[in-house]
C-alpha cells in the first residue's frame, strides 16, 4: 500500500513535534532553572532556560507582547498548514519544498504548545526546584518556551588593545535554543539554499496569472 505525500508529511511533522516535546518535558521536570551540564566538552551544553516565546531565548515585551506573539504564532502555523495543503494538490511541486515547509510548521507547533499549555499543566520552574506535571504557573497562552541547547563554541575575552571592546567577554554561539527552533532554522535554510528556484518560478507564475486576468478584463 502506497502512502501519500500528505500522510508522509503528517507523520514527519508528528515525529518532530513528539521529539521536541519529549526533550522539553525531560529537561523541565529534571532540571532547575539555570542548571546546565556539559555534553561534549565546554562547547556543547544542556542549559535550561525559559523565554516568553521568541526563538533562541529572545524576549518580546510584557503580557500584551506575549499574547500578541502567541496569536501571531497560531496565525503563522495555520497559514503554513493551508499553504502546504495547497502545494500537495500540485504533483509538480518538488518534495523538498513541502518537506522544508513541514519542518518549519512542526517547529512552530512545538513552541506553540509550550506557550498555550505549559503554564496550565506544569508548576513553575525555579533555580531551586524542578517543575512537576500537574501544577499551574500561568494562564492559557502565557506559558514559557523551554530552551536547552547551548553551543558556546568560542568563549573568550577580547584583548585589551582592541578598540572599544578590549577586555570585554566574547562568546560564540551565545543563544540558547530548542529542537523546535532547530526545525524552523533547518527548514528555512534548506528552502533558501536548495529550493529557491521553485519560489522564483512561483512568483513569475503569479505575476503571469495577474497579467492574464487584467487582459481579460
Amino acid at each position: 500500500m502506497k502512502i501519500s505525500r500528505g500522510t508522509q508529511l503528517l507523520i514527519l511533522g508528528i515525529v518532530l513535534v513528539v521529539i521536541d516535546q519529549v526533550i522539553k518535558v525531560l529537561v523541565k521536570t529534571n532540571m532547575t532553572l539555570g542548571e546546565s551540564f556539559n555534553v561534549l566538552g565546554d562547547w556543547f551544553r544542556i542549559y535550561f532556560i525559559e523565554n516568553e516565546g521568541m526563538a533562541f531565548g529572545m524576549k518580546f515585551g510584557g503580557a500584551v507582547g506575549k499574547f500578541l506573539l502567541s496569536v501571531l504564532r497560531i496565525g503563522l502555523f495555520a497559514a503554513l498548514v493551508w499553504w502546504i495543503s495547497r502545494l500537495l494538490k500540485k504533483p509538480s511541486v518538488p518534495t523538498g519544498v513541502v518537506v522544508g515547509l513541514t519542518l518549519i510548521t512542526a517547529g512552530a507547533l512545538g513552541n506553540i504548545i509550550d506557550c498555550l499549555f505549559y503554564g496550565l499543566v506544569f508548576s513553575e520552574s525555579t533555580p531551586w526546584e524542578t517543575a512537576y506535571l500537574g501544577g499551574s504557573y500561568a494562564p492559557f497562552m502565557f506559558g514559557k518556551v523551554v530552551d536547552m541547547f547551548y553551543f558556546p563554541i568560542i568563549d573568550t575575552t577580547f584583548p585589551e588593545w582592541v578598540p572599544f571592546v578590549g577586555g570585554n567577554p566574547f562568546r560564540f554561539f551565545a543563544p540558547v535554543f530548542n529542537f523546535a527552533d532547530s526545525c524552523v532554522t533547518c527548514g528555512a535554510l534548506y528552502l533558501i539554499a536548495f529550493q529557491y528556484r521553485f519560489f522564483l518560478t512561483e512568483d513569475k507564475k503569479t505575476d503571469g496569472d495577474k497579467a492574464d486576468k487584467r487582459k481579460r478584463k
